[in-house]
């Protein structure tokens, strides 16, 4: 249920509200935040909101960069994590230069509202639905330096295999073999039943909660389906609650790709399906995997489109050290029914009507969540517009184990990009389908891209610590 001005007044009341917190989005898909005492809240504020520099957030240049933060009741929640009772809400970012202030187009949370609009023009869909899954480690001890004569990282779970020495009780768990591990090896049980009943508070559903496949603290927690706009939001909440739930426990939480060498990484597969007038247009008891004509149409234009979404669903450097064959991480650009070795992988449990559907497998949470589910619909209407199929195209159905396909038979195989490089690369040269209905503003795509290519650059300049044991001596 919607949520009016008056409503918000009445829970900082009931509730002896004292600070009112404003979560914005930077282009990085991180939560800045402004707060203002709750006296000075009033039903103004609601609609006037709170003026902020854009620039600094990414995507927009200096001399306009003056915006007004609006604020969403439907948001609004009590903050868990703070002592002084707090509200917080999150909301859009408007252009306070124009007579009725005129969405940022460039705000992350106006493009996957943008998106959604330009789904319901085009007459093919109503409603998306997605649910991501949020794969993280947490660590018990976690440091990193970046000097001109020091370069180093360390990570430490008490519970992984390499503290078989020094933990006693023999409470470790052996590499890549915690995939549902129980007491008295899942030593972060209660942290995580913490998190997802914080989550519930904030008014996401979730599934379930599980240890992952990494013995060195890897878990994941996955939410009910949910509407894409929301999703974003919700997304962004999840990651707030993961992160500071981990802080209260004396824990670090990342959800970083790949933190650990020889581990598995993390991943946000994103689950998807479209509806119009309440009705699922992913279902065909006739089509391959019971999908619809719709829904490999759909895929055709993610596989399509799969090496410029790269840069916009895993935009780390990191993102790319995930993305390699032997540890169940998509590599190869093409979709199969319960194959997780395919970018696209259609789960055989969803058998009924309502819930027949695929997950995208190559995105991470590194993310920023509006631009990453907005991108993926933008790729699969494209899909949809044009009438691309994924089988005609050569990109499957793989029901075989790619990874264990002969050398010559994966030569012939369409793989991801490797490097955040090469994604951006793609994206630079394949965005008309972001751009279509101006949905992602060209101007954005430039600055996302000027920012990521700067990354990449400063990164490569940094001396690893693998290339002293490669090259140290020779």
């Amino acid at each position: 249920m919607s949520k009016s001005v008056q409503d918000i007044l009445n829970l900082i009341k009931d509730n002896d509200i004292k600070m009112i917190d404003f979560k914005m989005v930077d282009i990085n898909g991180q939560y800045r935040h402004v707060t203002i005492p709750a006296q000075h809240f009033s039903a103004e504020t609601m609609v006037n909101g709170v003026g902020f520099d854009a620039s600094n957030y990414g995507y927009a240049v200096v001399e306009k960069s003056d915006m007004v933060f609006i604020p969403d009741p439907d948001t609004a929640i009590i903050d868990p994590f703070c002592e002084i009772p707090t509200l917080s809400m999150s909301g859009n970012a408007m252009i306070i230069d124009t007579p009725n202030n005129k969405p940022l187009a460039q705000y992350p949370r106006n493009i996957v509202l943008a998106a959604e609009q330009y789904m319901r023009d085009l007459g093919i869909a109503d409603t998306m639905l997605i649910l991501p899954e949020f794969e993280f480690y947490l660590f018990d001890q976690v440091g990193w330096e970046v000097q001109s004569n020091s370069v180093s990282a360390f990570v430490d779970a008490k519970q992984s295999y390499w503290n078989s020495m020094t933990e006693g009780m023999g409470k470790v768990v052996p590499k890549q073999k915690a995939y549902h591990i129980a007491k008295p090896f899942d030593t972060s049980y209660e942290c995580r039943s913490e998190m997802c009943m914080l989550i519930e508070e904030a008014g996401i559903p979730v599934k379930y909660h599980h240890p992952e496949v990494a013995a060195s603290g890897q878990f994941e927690i996955e939410p009910m389906l949910g509407e894409m706009s929301k999703m974003a939001d919700a997304t962004m909440m999840i990651k707030y609650i993961i992160h500071n739930t981990a802080a209260k426990y004396g824990k670090s939480a990342t959800l970083m790709p790949k933190p650990v060498y020889g581990e598995a990484g993390s991943g946000m597969h994103v689950h998807m399906m479209l509806f119009k007038d309440g009705v699922p247009l992913f279902s065909d008891d006739n089509g391959y995997s019971h999908l619809s004509e719709t829904a490999h149409y759909f895929i055709g234009g993610l596989l399509k489109h799969i090496s410029s979404l790269c840069a916009i669903t895993n935009p780390s450097t990191n993102s790319f050290k995930r993305l390699v064959p032997g540890f169940e991480a998509p590599v190869t650009v093409g979709y199969a029914t319960s194959n997780r070795s395919a970018v696209i992988r259609i789960p055989a449990y969803a058998k009924q009507p309502s819930e027949r559907r695929f997950e995208l497998r190559n995105p991470d949470a590194t993310c920023n969540p509006y631009f990453c589910y907005a991108a993926i619909l933008m790729a699969g209407l494209d899909g949809i517009k044009n009438k691309i199929d994924p089988h005609a195209n050569g990109w499957g159905p793989y029901d075989v184990n790619l990874y264990n396909l002969p050398e010559e038979e994966k030569a012939k195989l369409k793989g991801l990009p490797t490097s955040l490089e090469a994604a951006l690369d793609a994206l630079e040269a394949d965005n008309e389908y972001l751009t279509a209905g101006g949905v992602f503003p060209e101007i954005l795509i430039k600055n996302f891209i000027a920012t990521k290519r700067k990354e990449c650059s400063e990164l490569s300049k940094i001396p690893h610590p693998a290339e002293f044991e490669k090259y140290y001596n020779l």
